[in-house]
């Protein structure tokens, strides 16, 4: 067993240092200069902790934060923000290119694999297919493939101590939920930006960048053990006693669901633009807003009724 979680530790870091490479290498093509792959040197602090965490703590995680998860992030959203501002800058002089998605695609992938190549001209073969994808694509699968390696990577690091797996079960679906939303944000969002408005779409990847930080916290659900609870009854502040709802109100109000709103308000009431998703999301977002208030709220009274019912004592005859 402790081999097996060795060899999870090594391939999800690896898968890790893989995706954020192949955004750095997408980087340097669309710029067009090689300067680019100094962003290579932002993988070192995730090999570091590589080394040091298979050295010292066989490869588990930690119970409240994940560097590898937070490490692979500074490795690889730099990248995105690059090709996020150079196809905004650039989208309207952009060539013709093919959709992911489209007939014409297949064909030429078809056309290309049938023939019998060397393997310098079949390098030279996948450079073009590669080339011939539209940038808004290349971008869109990145944030895909970024999400869903957020999601698969947490689950095969070995756990953190104190963590059990109803837990990281849980925190695995919170995640699937968190990631969707996220990914119909910046997708969405960014597509409503007609003109070139370099601060709208830096407000927007600001946003994107706040909320991908969700990932490498585990309060969602990961709290204090009952027997504790129990113990100190009511000697328990309303903070320690309702971490996890406390943590999910401020993830909503301040992480995600928040400053989701307020940008697509931002969107719809500065630059005129309204759409039925956009409206929908709006309201979304607004909703769980106004629920988790709601919610937070309810856990005062509760709270605060609870303390004075212990406070008053009950007389036993």
């Amino acid at each position: 067993m402790g081999l097996i979680k060795f060899i999870s530790a090594i391939i999800t870091r690896a898968l890790f240092i893989l995706i954020a490479l192949i955004g750095v290498w997408r980087v340097t093509r669309v710029k067009e200069h090689n300067f680019y792959w100094l962003l290579t040197f932002l993988f070192l602090p995730l090999v570091l902790e590589m080394i040091i965490t298979l050295r010292r703590r066989k490869g588990k995680d930690y119970k409240w934060f994940s560097p590898p998860i937070f490490l692979f992030l500074i490795s690889i959203i730099p990248s995105m923000w690059l090709l996020e501002l150079h196809h905004q800058q650039n989208k309207d002089s952009e060539p013709k290119c093919q959709k992911l998605d489209s007939l014409d695609l297949y064909n030429l992938i078809q056309n290309k694999t049938s023939r019998n190549l060397t393997i310098t001209d079949s390098l030279k073969d996948i450079d073009e297919l590669f080339s011939a994808v539209c940038a808004n694509d290349w971008i869109l699968a990145l944030h895909q493939i970024l999400l869903i390696l957020l999601i698969v990577g947490k689950w095969l690091l070995p756990l953190g101590g104190g963590v059990t797996r109803d837990e990281l079960s849980q925190l695995l679906l919170i995640f699937v939920g968190t990631a969707a939303d996220i990914l119909e944000f910046t997708s969405e969002t960014l597509s409503d930006i007609k003109d070139n408005n370099d601060m709208l779409v830096y407000v927007i990847l600001g946003v994107w960048t706040w909320s991908m930080l969700q990932f490498p916290l585990h309060l969602a659900v990961v709290n204090s053990t009952p027997d504790r609870e129990a113990d100190q009854g009511a000697q328990d502040s309303l903070l320690t006693k309702h971490s996890t709802d406390i943590w999910n109100i401020i993830q909503a109000l301040f992480i995600q669901d928040g400053p989701f709103l307020c940008v697509r308000l931002t969107v719809m009431a500065c630059f005129k633009v309204f759409h039925q998703m956009l409206v929908f999301f709006a309201i979304k977002n607004f909703l769980v807003v106004a629920l988790n208030l709601y919610r937070f709220v309810v856990i005062c009274q509760d709270f605060r009724t609870s303390s004075d019912d212990n406070a008053g004592g009950t007389v036993v005859p």
